[in-house]
């Protein structure tokens, strides 16, 4: 008897073991009940009804990254190209994901695939390559309105690459290297004018450098000249003003002398004499002196006379 209730005491605790539950981090467990549903355990620890109850689904609440194979899909311009995607989502409600479709992994890349369709259906292919952006958005929006009843939020939707086929890749590179080349010439082409209008700009500014320097050099010569010129003319006016002051003196000197009329009269002869030994070819006397020269000759010849005797 011991042993049987030792035996039943050990079942009894495994039995306790195995229907305590601790439900981790960030995760949710579904409890069915004979097989209805029953709760949604959240984190922390739990005990279920042996035998009666058991955990359905052990769901994940944390954000999952699900990248889907390429899909073919065509343009509005009847172009065939591979599109793969990249869908960010996260489970809010663990009971409607457990009971709101079968797989909801394959139902959303269905869901995912012809979403993609019926939006590149409405694109050309040039649109396509330059509005991912805007297929993204509108990826999502698609998707989360209908993954709402199945408990998924979709976060995020990406392109993960647009293939094209190869005919159209081999003409978009030549395109792109076309315009390229369009670009390098209109570059070097802006480049040679710039340079070319620099250059006419620095000639022109030595041109008007050198005009300017000239009208300078003028100028300061025509001021230099000027001032060598005012120069002189001042050194000659003192001349002449020291000429007539020292005249002035000699005659304050004669007449401080008390000199007679023969004296001012032999000063005026001495003065015509220097004027006569200039450069000009008449000269006049006045009359009053022209006797005085005559007397003054005949003196002289009598004087070389007696000598001669």
């Amino acid at each position: 008897m011991m042993i049987f209730l030792l035996v039943i005491l050990i079942l009894a605790l495994i039995i306790i073991m195995r229907n305590i539950k601790i439900v981790p981090q960030a995760h949710a467990y579904v409890v069915e009940r004979l097989g209805g549903y029953k709760e949604t355990w959240s984190v922390g620890l739990h005990f279920k009804v042996p035998i009666l109850d058991k955990v359905a689904k052990r769901v994940s609440l944390k954000e999952q990254v699900v990248d889907f194979e390429p899909q073919a899909v065509i343009t509005k311009d009847n172009v065939t190209m591979q599109i793969d995607t990249v869908v960010f989502f996260q489970i809010t409600d663990p009971k409607q994901y457990a009971y709101g479709v079968e797989s909801p992994i394959a139902a959303i890349e269905n869901l995912t695939a012809t979403t993609l369709r019926n939006i590149i259906g409405d694109l050309e292919l040039d649109e396509t390559l330059t509005s991912r952006e805007t297929i993204n958005s509108k990826m999502r929006t698609s998707l989360d309105i209908a993954t709402d009843p199945w408990g998924i939020k979709v976060n995020r939707v990406e392109l993960k690459n647009i293939m094209p086929p190869k005919a159209i890749q081999d003409a978009m590179e030549k395109q792109m290297k076309a315009e390229r080349e369009r670009r390098e010439a209109i570059l070097k082409a802006e480049g040679e004018k710039k340079s070319t209008i620099l250059v006419a700009e620095g000639e022109k500014e030595s041109v008007i450098l050198e005009a300017e320097a000239s009208k300078q050099a003028a100028i300061l010569k025509a001021e230099a000249e000027k001032e060598k010129r005012i120069q002189e003319a001042e050194g000659q006016a003192e001349a002449i003003r020291t000429v007539q002051k020292a005249t002035a003196e000699g005659i304050q000197f004669i007449k401080a002398a008390g000199a007679d009329d023969a004296v001012l009269t032999i000063k005026s002869l001495e003065a015509f004499a220097k004027a006569a030994d200039g450069k000009a070819t008449k000269i006049i006397i006045p009359s009053e002196l022209q006797g005085i020269a005559g007397l003054t000759k005949t003196i002289a010849e009598v004087a070389h006379v007696e000598k001669t005797e």
